[in-house]
């Protein structure tokens, strides 16, 4: 063990590689995420209605329901994954990242029904994003942080497409996490990540009001709501990771990007105006564009203001 970790430490190269097969494995991971947790909240959420409904209406609960919800037992680990149309059990040789899903050329062994390229993409992505981010860190504690801190990011961008949606289960460990990982002294990491307690604490309370400020101003002048409460939270996790330098610039960078993103979705379309488009996708964008080269855009962007000789 001592010689595996001298090895990644000693060799950029393998480390970085190492991060990248790890990266493809985990994003298989991330797709169970992706589509069961927000099954799993939807169930809970129901669940917790009828049971609202159960006591208004003075029903109690029958002990034959508990066997019930055991034998549906619906987590990120069971039941093992299947294929959603014949629920013919995925082997172990089937769910090679992106590798099985080239060599049954995007359909199911069993059935042939065609699989989402999603499953290879969010592997791939995280592979490609995972084996970045170890480049950019290496070898480091820092590095540990800036892989967690991508692959909540992932799962959150995909679940928001899917079901605009920014699940707490998510995003508040993540605000959690992030001032945690401050507690290491910013010299730690590259580029100043991690950030300080100080810069962290701030950076999530800023995040979290700076947003929520928009929210209900927007309301109180159009009388719409024009983002989500998952949004101040993934911003604020943004801040606790990143500080409270880098808000500002992840705030112009997601909103530029999803204006122009949007527009062209209302064009390509046909969408009217009042379509909602997920925020959240374009705020974990600008966060990890921030975690990789923020300090450097920042540097460049006070340059255009600083003295010339």
């Amino acid at each position: 063990m001592t010689s595996l970790i001298d090895t990644l430490a000693a060799s950029p190269g393998i480390f970085t590689g190492a991060c990248v097969v790890f990266g493809l494995l985990f994003g298989s991971f991330l797709n169970v995420v992706i589509h069961r947790l927000p099954i799993m909240l939807d169930r809970q959420w129901r669940e917790q209605c009828a049971e609202l409904m159960a006591e208004a209406s003075g029903a109690a609960a029958t002990e034959t329901s508990a066997p019930a919800a055991q034998a549906d037992r619906f987590n990120l680990f069971v039941p093992a994954s299947a294929c959603p149309s014949c629920k013919t059990p995925i082997r172990a040789w089937q769910n090679v990242p992106v590798v099985s899903y080239l060599l049954l050329k995007g359909r199911c062994a069993a059935c042939g029904t065609s699989i989402s390229a999603r499953y290879p993409l969010v592997e791939a992505l995280t592979g490609i994003v995972s084996g970045l981010v170890a480049w950019k860190f290496g070898f480091s504690w820092a590095a540990a942080g800036a892989l967690v801190f991508s692959w909540f990011l992932i799962a959150l961008t995909f679940i928001d497409v899917d079901r605009q949606l920014l699940p707490d289960a998510l995003t508040l460990p993540l605000i959690w996490l992030g001032l945690l990982f401050s507690l290491w002294h910013p010299e730690a990491g590259l580029a100043g990540f991690p950030v300080d307690l100080r810069s962290s604490l701030i950076g999530a309370v800023v995040g979290y009001l700076s947003l929520w400020a928009v929210y209900h101003l927007f309301r109180l002048a159009t009388g719409k709501e024009g983002m989500g409460y998952g949004d101040f939270k993934l911003l604020a996790a943004i801040g606790a990771w990143l500080g409270l330098k880098m808000l500002l610039p992840t705030i112009l960078v997601s909103a530029l990007v999803g204006a122009v993103v949007g527009a062209v979705i209302l064009v390509v379309k046909g969408r009217d105006k009042g379509t909602p488009i997920a925020f959240g996708p374009f705020l974990a964008a600008a966060g990890w564009i921030m975690l990789m080269c923020g300090p450097a855009i920042v540097d460049r962007y006070m340059g255009f203001f600083g003295p010339r000789s």
